[in-house]
């Protein structure tokens, strides 16, 4: 996990979003600060995340698809977006905070 995030989520001044699908949560478990938009979404939901006047931190299961949401969302003026990964590398972090 990059140190910039963990240094982030020291802070508490962020907001995390899960791309991954509704399915996802229920088998794997969802970390319950996260606002959840499925990565389909992102196009139509855009201004709620671009509205965010704090970090965003994006993660889905392996990294992927906030990777690809998160460039996305940059193009559209994300100023500081980062790729927290998978739900699990982020949830140890929070573990060990």
């Amino acid at each position: 996990m990059d140190d910039k995030i963990v240094e982030i989520l020291k802070s508490g001044n962020y907001a995390l979003v899960d791309v991954r699908e509704e399915m996802e949560l229920m088998m794997d478990g969802k970390i319950d600060e996260a606002i959840h938009i499925p990565s389909g979404q992102i196009v139509d939901r855009e201004e709620e995340i671009l509205a965010i006047e704090k970090p965003v931190i994006l993660f889905c299961k392996s990294g992927g698809r906030a990777g690809n949401a998160l460039a996305y969302l940059q193009s559209k003026g994300l100023k500081e977006g980062y790729n927290g990964l998978g739900y699990l590398d982020l949830k140890q972090v929070f573990e060990n905070l």
